[in-house]
């Protein structure tokens, strides 16, 4: 199952987020997303969890709880919508 976290701290690193999540069960993945330009947190991540049961419990534990000051929002991660193409940048 994949799970979107969000309001993330700026400061974590995929290995913090995956710490987060390990103590419900196994993660296959764990991902901040980075903005390209500044290479800086954009506030938001995925986690992969293989056992559904473990996943709900880890967003159940996890949503609203506060890390450094602020309330994360754990949910299921929904599929990503088709979005038109991005005008480049000069």
């Amino acid at each position: 199952m994949k799970i979107y976290v969000g309001n993330l701290p700026y400061s974590v690193r995929d290995a913090e987020l995956e710490n987060l999540f390990s103590p419900y069960g196994e993660v296959t993945s764990a991902n901040v997303i980075i903005e390209r330009e500044t290479n800086r947190s954009k506030g938001f991540g995925f986690v992969e969890m293989p056992g559904k049961t473990d996943a709900e419990k880890a967003i159940n534990e996890l949503n609203n709880k506060e890390i450094n000051g602020r309330a994360l929002k754990v949910n299921e991660a929904k599929p990503r919508e088709d979005r038109p193409a991005r005008r480049p940048r000069y």
